[in-house]
């Protein structure tokens, strides 16, 4: 569902010249997966989610979601993804259904359809209750309610989570947590970005470490903690930033 070869992007720095903030990343996801993109802040995972969402050109490489191209179908590809990231990015003046309503009619849902839809989604995520709120008078939870529904009205086929917990409260996190682990359940295909270890113990199927733009390491939990021979993710990912690091002093 998602294909990702030799991903690469640099970013002119009036200092440094040309700056490699992801450097030949490679992975596959699979419909009905949670993959994990697990790393520190600047690792680079914003920057690939933000290429396969169109957002960004990538400097080379290739990316495929669904089959199409992120780089040469932008719009095709952007109907077959859902991208939700810490910022609800709502708006104030419209409550919970409008909001959700404008954006399934920017993905072009007829009518009917799109009602019906939205029915479905504010029972699913137990929204009725705040369907005639307005945005401005909601909670942190109920605005992250709101931007989920509006990253799944369209029921893409791929889903892109980018730290969509970062700064919730431990309640609110764990509803997230769950309403993601559901949509695996109806077999979509996700990328969860995080840097939070026990969100990739808790979700993820698989899990690609990065550091400074490169995958470290690609696998299951399980595969990856045996390799390395560590007792758990924490300490996996210690030990591969840890080795990366002392990879680039030997070579710098």
């Amino acid at each position: 569902m998602i294909q990702v070869h030799q991903l690469t992007k640099q970013f002119n720095d009036l200092r440094e010249g040309k700056v490699t903030v992801l450097d030949h990343v490679s992975f596959d996801v699979q419909a009905g997966e949670i993959f994990g993109l697990l790393g520190p802040n600047g690792a680079g995972k914003t920057t690939c989610l933000r290429i396969l969402s169109t957002v960004l050109q990538p400097t080379s490489g290739r990316a495929l979601i669904a089959g199409h191209d992120v780089a040469r179908e932008p719009e095709t590809v952007r109907g077959q993804i859902g991208f939700m990231s810490c910022n609800t990015g709502i708006y104030d003046r419209m409550t919970a259904w409008e909001m959700v309503e404008y954006y399934g009619r920017l993905y072009g849902i007829e009518e009917e359809a799109l009602q019906a839809r939205l029915d479905e989604i504010f029972t699913q995520l137990q929204m009725n209750e705040i369907r005639d709120l307005l945005c401005a008078k909601m909670s942190t939870g109920m605005k992250q309610k709101v931007s989920i529904a509006r990253t799944i009205v369209h029921d893409p086929p791929v889903l892109i989570f980018d730290e969509p917990t970062s700064g919730l409260d431990v309640l609110v996190a764990r509803a997230v947590l769950q309403t993601v682990d559901s949509l695996r359940e109806k077999g979509k295909c996700i990328i969860f970005s995080t840097h939070i270890m026990r969100e990739v113990e808790k979700l993820c199927d698989r899990v690609a470490i990065i550091h400074k733009g490169r995958i470290l390491a690609i696998g299951t939990i399980e595969e990856l903690t045996a390799q390395y021979e560590q007792p758990d993710v924490e300490e996996l990912f210690f030990e591969l930033i840890e080795r990366c690091e002392k990879n680039l002093l030997a070579t710098s």
